[in-house]
């Protein structure tokens, strides 16, 4: 009987080489996925939404009988706070992310991503606290939220999870 049919993962290796490998790859995609969420709610145009305009961390852009319009964003201190804390969790994220390929290829066995956790931890406080100041400080409070503010708290806690999952990964040979 053919012993490589009963792993999870398709490929032949030792029981512990092949479910070691799917779990690295399982970690990658949930690490690849909140990099993915940073990028896109921080660069969209979707944080607050109402019937004739959205507001963003860049720009506030409206509708009325003349056309679409778009203006910068106020230069308040709390809109550039959370502008500042979005790039940190992705510039973060992308460093914690050559941490990890790094950790993968050099580390010894049996050896912790502790320096691939602790980066991925503070991307994911960084975007908790852009998030939690843009919602204490937004100044109209009658507009919804849109998508690009619900996915950066959707990063917040994939990239927690990611960061403690790095946190207790040890490296198998």
């Amino acid at each position: 009987m053919n012993r490589c049919l009963s792993y999870p993962c398709f490929l032949c290796f030792s029981r512990s080489v092949s479910n070691m490998l799917c779990i690295l790859l399982g970690v990658l995609a949930l690490h690849l996925l909140v990099f993915i969420l940073l990028i896109v709610s921080t660069a969209s145009s979707q944080w607050t939404v109402e019937a004739r305009g959205h507001t963003d961390l860049w720009y506030n852009c409206h509708s009325d009988t003349q056309g679409y319009h778009c203006s910068q964003a106020s230069n308040e201190d709390w809109i550039q706070a959370v502008q500042a804390l979005m790039i940190l969790a992705v510039v973060f994220c992308f460093v914690s992310l050559l941490a990890f390929a790094y950790q993968l290829f050099r580390l010894f066995k049996g050896g912790r991503f502790f320096f691939t956790s602790i980066f991925q931890i503070l991307a994911s406080v960084f975007v908790m606290c852009a998030a939690i100041i843009y919602t204490v400080m937004r100044p109209d409070s009658d507009k919804d939220y849109g998508y690009s503010y619900v996915l950066a708290w959707v990063a917040f806690p994939l990239s927690l999870i990611s960061g403690l999952i790095y946190l207790i990964l040890r490296k198998k040979d």
